[in-house]
């Protein structure tokens, strides 16, 4: 597949990926202190939700951002399907507490 933009573009745009998606691994930690937190030591269903909302959101940027920068399609069905595990053990996680 040939490629109509020339090779310094292209690279810029990679490198402004790369870049944009490693800004993006600072929250994705912070979010990952933040769930542990709510959901071992002070059990808070609202900062739960709060604190997955806020990491699904930094993970699908994440994912556009490098997609962008490969100049790739950023919509993509299996970054959706990619979020079905973790989200599948957030709720085993809360469910006891959802149903008292």
């Amino acid at each position: 597949m040939a490629h109509t933009t020339p090779e310094p573009q292209r690279r810029g745009r990679t490198l402004m990926g790369v870049v944009a998606a490693s800004a993006l691994v600072y929250p994705l930690l912070v979010c990952a202190v933040q769930l542990l937190i709510a959901q071992l030591l002070t059990v808070d269903v609202t900062a739960i939700v709060l604190w997955l909302v806020v990491a699904v959101v930094c993970s699908v940027a994440l994912v556009a951002a490098v997609r962008w920068g490969a100049m790739r399609r950023v919509r993509s069905p299996w970054l959706l399907v990619g979020l079905a595990p973790p989200a599948i053990f957030e709720l085993w996680l809360v469910w006891p507490l959802l149903i008292t």
